[in-house]
């Protein structure tokens, strides 16, 4: 039987969310990405009238949001796998740690949050 079997367990299992979180972050990001390549697409074929609008749908921000998602998923599963060895090799550390006051994954999320925020936004308003 493994040592702390159960903890290494959890420690897998939070690893692999980590990592599903950060493909989808990344998927969502060439859907941006593929997004805005079909409204330019559709803004060279479209009459002028439209062209303006869809040119502006897919303005700078909408071309530098999807890399965004994607830099940040890449950067979400790289600290994912980071975390994983760090927490593998505490549990297995006879001493006792104390968490730390702030958590990488927290800043993560909340940089997250923000680009989301940032581009529903620009959609809602554009």
């Amino acid at each position: 039987m493994i040592q702390s079997y159960s903890d290494h367990a959890a420690n897998e299992r939070t690893f692999l969310a980590w990592v599903r979180t950060g493909i989808a972050v990344i998927a969502f990001g060439f859907v941006i990405e593929k997004f805005n390549l079909f409204v330019l697409a559709l803004a060279r074929t479209a009459g002028l009238g439209n062209r303006v609008q869809l040119a502006r749908l897919s303005g700078s921000l909408g071309r530098y949001e999807g890399l965004a998602f994607i830099a940040g998923g890449i950067a979400l599963i790289v600290l994912a796998a980071v975390r994983f060895v760090r927490t593998a090799a505490l549990i297995d550390d006879a001493r006792t740690h104390t968490a730390k006051s702030v958590r990488a994954e927290l800043i993560v999320s909340a940089t997250l949050i923000v680009l989301i925020a940032g581009y529903s936004i620009y959609l809602a308003f554009d």
